[in-house]
């Protein structure tokens, strides 16, 4: 199965089937869950979360996507547009990811922004620098 991703400021209020809705302002991807069910599966982009590679063409986004709120369970990846399914989780093996995944999030302080007059000395966000390149 393929996803095409789609740059945008919000998403739509009605979501297409097999797109990939990047928001680099909101440093999110959403999509509809890609088994089907139409749930909307939410990525926020930020350190300890998930990590959108953009090659020109396609995006891939890590690490893998598990809907596990949702009644489908649905594990996949997106690898350069493309849908990889894994295989499913039991309640154990997906309580052990949320554990990790708390984890990882608590290891990650949020960096103060250092108040500098000088505008190049200020600590820029990384979503900005990324914003700002792609629109070159």
């Amino acid at each position: 199965m393929l996803i095409k991703p789609e740059f945008v400021t919000f998403v739509p209020e009605v979501m297409q089937p097999g797109v990939a809705y990047v928001s680099m302002e909101y440093a999110t991807v959403i999509h509809l869950c890609c088994c089907g069910c139409g749930n909307k599966a939410v990525t926020p982009l930020a350190p300890g979360r998930w990590h959108l590679m953009f090659d020109g063409e396609s995006i891939s986004l890590t690490p893998s996507i598990g809907n596990w709120s949702f009644p489908c369970q649905s594990h996949y990846w997106i690898r350069q547009n493309q849908v990889i399914w894994e295989d499913s989780l039991d309640a154990a093996q997906i309580a052990s990811v949320r554990a990790t995944d708390r984890r990882a999030m608590q290891h990650r302080q949020p960096q103060p922004l250092q108040r500098d007059t000088d505008p190049s000395k200020v600590l820029v966000p990384w979503w900005h620098r990324v914003w700002h390149w792609f629109k070159r």
